[in-house]
């Protein structure tokens, strides 16, 4: 199983970017996905995240500016980040908990290399 984040870049504070993590390789289904962030110096943190129903969790920073969701496969998830501001830099990585088969007692858990966001002001 892999996953592969795209869709980081550089931008202007105010400004928006949407990222894209996506889901391959052999599993039967996927459940919970979310967004992890690291900036310079600080511990990896939860940003958001997005269970196989669509329940929805962020943290409190990005409330209103951010917004997860997932395609209808459930195997691709997204961040639209809006009003991105400096402190928003950062490694954004995906995670992902994976069912490896319909016969699997618990998940897997993977994560997907990061893709640079840097937000200047």
């Amino acid at each position: 199983v892999q996953l592969q984040a795209s869709g980081g870049g550089s931008v202007q504070a105010g400004g928006s970017l949407r990222l894209s993590c996506g889901v391959s390789g052999s599993f039967f289904s996927t459940n919970t996905m979310s967004w992890y962030r690291q900036a310079p110096g600080k511990q990896r943190e939860m940003v958001a995240s997005v269970t196989r129903y669509g329940d929805l969790k962020y943290e409190d920073s990005v409330k209103g500016r951010f917004t997860v969701s997932r395609a209808e496969d459930k195997d691709t998830m997204y961040l639209q980040m809006n009003s991105l501001r400096p402190e928003d830099t950062g490694v954004y990585y995906c995670n992902a908990y994976v069912w490896s088969s319909k016969w699997s007692i618990r998940e897997d858990n993977y994560w997907g290399q990061g893709t640079q966001v840097t937000v200047s002001s």
